[in-house]
């Protein structure tokens, strides 16, 4: 029996069934997304989206989806499903009897007497998806028709019916080629066995999408149907179904499919599921390796980045893909400083490249040399902390008690806005971006060690005494137990937030044991939950725990008590590294309670965030790279202090 698997109850419920949404990716920026019974509630689904370079490499929706219909004694049953104001239509989902995961989404129809099993499956970086058909049972001849409903859109945009578009659909072997609009690749059609193709172009009005109807965003829109295919479809033989921005030859889709099948990941344990969704965000093309931060509206987070590949590679044992990313990244980071850079200070987040710092640790964590480490990065390692220093490019200043001091809003990564304005007031000295360059400078002088840089070391070895004395001034009182979240000319902001978190889970810290576990205390009490930590304690007055309504209002949960599974992998490092073995059930507890999350929002990954309240529902992106990431790192330390006690 599949690991992942949802029966005919689940499936024909829509109040259970369209919460739940897939993920395929290409490992090179296309996928695929939709929801289990396949009907898109979102203008982010769709079974081919690829990044287009004349377009600036966005994201564009080609094949919105793909409709059968099953052809038996003239009767016609159609298995697609589409939301319209106030109706469904067709019906579809009533046909279905069962959706798996493993190895590849499948989903089985029961329409009479026929049984059909659909499978998708993107090829591995090719814009490309396959669609296979099997029809398993059937007590007459059967007839299949294939209605493909294409978008040529940006993904956060919507198109309507228009004089321009160019319905033309011109023969290829086994189908045909569209393309909507200039500057578009066209999209090629074709069926793995001769098929008829019946040219009748029209478009399907007010297709409504119910997550961006919720949030408050424009919902409807219209989609283009150039025509349709139909064939005849035999017990046991399979039929595929092809759409790619390149021609096919349709005499080995039937080899391609099952070829690219043996790539895939089994995800058949919540371990094994963590895999394979770290695999999805990892994307390259040609020489430049990234990460993609989330599925499906989500692109490339330089933050993100540092702060997940430690988790999606080094745990998983990737140090190739790890050293192809970090050095893409190093180099951005440099462009940040450089004197000719066109930087809006303020777009510029000042904790980004100290987070640098802490992706070369988990590196030497892991086994990496340390002079080997210093002597590839170094050159960057100089340029971040003298900009620091100087204050360049950057919305900060190194005042002269060793501290820095940020000089604008929205510069760290509680950065949320309405119309403009940042939501959170956080300014000044900002607890997390002090603590993490108490460890940048640390860490720096470490290395720098390993091959006696006396000048190096020489400028910054005043640095960390002097920093210490200086952040416990300012974030630190015995009477309030914890860090402070920010300090500001005439103003402490003592509101429970977990930026003090990484005060205590950074390798170098400026704190006490008899700190660590105060402040830890703190935490526990106000912001841990099963899925992670709130970004504000419910003892707050600011503190919104439900993530819903428009933008407006779900941007002031997003900081406000909304739950970040990701924050967990720092919790679990200070507290392991407090408590050892004896906090070993504490945190393998809230690991293994993760399990239940990967069938609930998006299949086999972990979601963005989730609600501060009870029952901590998932919300925003359905697969996020950072929640995976770190979710699998804290797999990984469990698995290390185990193995300690056993030694």
């Amino acid at each position: 029996m599949s690991y992942l698997k949802f029966d005919k109850a689940q499936l024909v419920n829509t109040e259970y069934s369209l919460k739940r949404e897939f993920i395929r990716t290409n490992r090179a920026g296309s996928f695929a997304s939709s929801t289990i019974i396949n009907c898109n509630t979102r203008k982010y689904h769709g079974l081919l989206i690829c990044p287009i370079d004349k377009f600036g490499g966005d994201n564009h929706v080609l094949l919105s989806s793909l409709d059968e219909t099953i052809i038996q004694h003239r009767y016609e049953f159609n298995l697609g499903i589409h939301k319209y104001p106030g109706t469904y239509a067709p019906n579809g989902h009533k046909y279905v009897r069962e959706y798996e995961v493993d190895p590849n989404p499948a989903i089985t129809y029961r329409v009479g007497g026929v049984l059909l099993r659909k499978e998708l499956l993107l090829v591995e970086k090719e814009q490309r998806i396959l669609v296979k058909y099997t029809l398993l049972e059937a007590n007459s001849p059967t007839t299949i028709r294939f209605q493909p409903f294409i978008a040529f859109r940006n993904i956060h945009d919507l198109t309507s019916a228009n004089m321009v578009a160019n319905t033309r659909a011109n023969t290829v072997a086994n189908g045909v080629s569209v393309r909507l609009y200039d500057g578009f690749p066209k999209l090629y059609m074709q069926t793995s066995r001769e098929s008829e193709f019946i040219h009748a172009p029209d478009w399907y009005y007010d297709i409504e999408y119910t997550e961006e109807k919720n949030r408050g965003y424009a919902c409807h829109e219209d989609l283009f149907v150039p025509g349709y295919f139909e064939m005849t479809i035999k017990k046991g033989v399979p039929i595929i179904f092809s759409a790619g921005t390149s021609e096919s030859s349709p005499g080995s889709l039937v080899r391609q499919f099952n070829s690219e099948l043996k790539k895939r990941i089994k995800r058949d344990s919540f371990e094994s599921c963590l895999d394979n969704s770290a695999e999805q965000t990892i994307s390259r093309k040609g020489k430049h390796v990234s990460i993609i931060n989330g599925f499906p509206f989500l692109s490339h987070s330089e933050r993100n980045t540092y702060l997940a590949i430690p988790g999606l590679c080094l745990s998983r044992g990737d140090e190739k893909t790890f050293l192809e990313v970090l050095q893409t990244s190093a180099q951005t980071l440099l462009n940040r400083f450089s004197p000719d850079a066109n930087i809006n200070k303020e777009k510029t987040s000042v904790d980004v490249p100290l987070w640098f710092f802490w992706t070369l640790q988990k590196y030497v964590e892991w086994g990496a040399d340390k002079k080997e480490v210093w002597q590839k990065f170094r050159k960057t390692i100089k340029t971040i902390l003298s900009n620091y220093k100087q204050g360049s490019h950057l919305a900060v200043e190194l005042h002269d008690n060793g501290l820095l001091w940020t000089s604008q809003k929205g510069v760290s990564w509680m950065k949320v806005r309405n119309n403009g304005t940042f939501l959170q007031q956080r300014m000044g000295y900002l607890v997390e971006v002090n603590a993490l360059w108490y460890n940048a400078i640390s860490f720096a002088i470490e290395l720098a060690n390993t091959t006696g840089d006396k000048a190096f070391i020489k400028e910054w070895q005043a640095f960390p005494q002097k920093i210490t004395e200086s952040f416990n001034a300012i974030f630190w009182t015995d009477e309030m137990g914890y860090l402070a979240d920010y300090a500001i000319e005439g103003y402490t902001s003592w509101s429970t937030r977990p930026n003090m978190l990484f005060a205590l889970s950074l390798p170098y810290s400026c704190l006490s044991t008899e700190q660590k576990k105060s402040i830890l205390d703190k935490i526990e009490r106000d912001l841990l939950t099963p899925r992670g930590l709130r970004t504000l304690s419910p003892n707050n007055q600011d503190y919104l725990g439900v993530i819903s309504g428009n933008e407006y209002e779900r941007n002031r949960a997003f900081h406000n008590g909304s739950v970040f599974p990701w924050l967990l992998g720092h919790y679990a490092e200070a507290y392991l590294n407090l408590y050892k073995e004896s906090g070993l059930s504490h945190i393998k507890r809230i690991f293994e309670g993760f399990e239940e999350c990967v069938n609930e929002h998006g299949i086999g990954s972990i979601s963005q965030i989730y609600d501060g309240n009870p029952p901590h529902k998932p919300n925003e992106a359905t697969s996020y790279a950072l929640s995976v990431a770190e979710i699998i790192r804290v797999g990984n330390m469990i698995k290390n202090v185990s193995k300690e006690v056993d030694v």
